[in-house]
């Protein structure tokens, strides 16, 4: 499968922090009724068994909903899991060695702040950018902020599609407004709520409308 713009409007990336009298497939569930169009999932402290066991099932749900499912950092799970890709931070597998192992079908994401660093990875065979932190975030409490100009900046920069990643909800989307990105990455505005379905929904039609008039600006 390869990329297309319209499929990072709503990027849904999971975080266990969030699961309560939901399981996590449960959440993912809701967020794709609600109308996610793309799935990370995230996890940083499973056993690679668990992982890989927990990525078939997310796996199934997001392609009975037809939408891409991307693992977060790990490879191996990725290829082994049957995930449409993976996204990888600035220190993980580069992207080069990815694109080479994975082939050229393989969705490879990569995490960008700088210019040089978009301009790097979409030469290395990225498909699309996750570029920030635009505003703090509760996932990375360390994540470097970057400014609207200089998401704006890094999507004039590169060909490739972009989504902006940090801290972004409902209530403060708006601010995002010209800064050029293809939609939106985001976790609790989508898990850490307590419809998910209906706040995906209404967190989506918003998305549209800053990114349709970002455009048009």
């Amino acid at each position: 499968m390869k990329i297309k713009k319209e499929h990072l409007l709503l990027y849904a990336v999971t975080d266990r922090t969030w699961t309560g009298k939901m399981t996590l497939e449960e959440q993912v569930e809701e967020a794709l009724k609600g109308g996610v169009t793309m799935v990370q999932l995230r996890e940083k402290n499973l056993s690679e068994t668990d992982f890989l066991r927990e990525a078939v099932r997310v796996r199934e749900l997001c392609h009975k909903y037809r939408v891409p499912f991307i693992i977060n950092d790990n490879v191996r799970v990725a290829l082994e899991c049957g995930a449409d890709g993976v996204h990888v931070g600035i220190e993980d597998t580069p992207v080069s060695e990815i694109r080479e192992l994975a082939g050229e079908d393989f969705i490879v994401g990569a995490t960008a702040k700088t210019v040089e660093q978009a301009m790097a990875a979409e030469a290395a065979g990225a498909d699309y950018l996750g570029v920030g932190a635009v505003f703090p975030s509760v996932a990375k409490k360390d994540a470097v902020r970057i400014t609207v100009k200089e998401l704006r900046d890094i999507c004039s920069a590169v060909s490739v599609p972009v989504v902006a990643i940090g801290g972004i909800a409902l209530s403060n989307i708006a601010e995002l407004k010209g800064g050029g990105m293809n939609g939106v990455a985001v976790v609790s505005a989508i898990f850490g709520a307590e419809n998910i379905a209906a706040a995906t929904a209404q967190l989506k039609e918003k998305v549209r409308s800053v990114v349709e008039s970002g455009r048009e600006g």
